[in-house]
């Protein structure tokens, strides 16, 4: 793993303490490391809209239901 030296703004330093304090986390490292993981699972989520939005609007249509898109969009935020 590797380490890193960074600074965090007063507040966003309160906020990271707190969650610590309540047991959320057990030191700041897993709090951020779990932050960037759901950062990267969102923008993973976004990439793959984006993606389907950009094969429709080529396409000029898509075959797949309303209500397949949408399971699949939460089988996606499930995941």
């Amino acid at each position: 793993m590797t380490r890193q030296s960074i600074s965090f703004t007063e507040p966003n330093d309160n906020w990271l303490k707190a969650q610590i304090e309540n047991k959320e986390y057990s030191s700041k490292s897993e709090l951020v490391n779990d932050l960037i993981r759901q950062a990267r699972k969102q923008q993973a989520q976004i990439d793959w809209i984006s993606s389907k939005l950009e094969r429709a609007e080529k396409s000029g249509f898509t075959t797949d239901s309303k209500e397949h898109i949408l399971a699949q969009s939460k089988s996606l935020l499930n995941d």
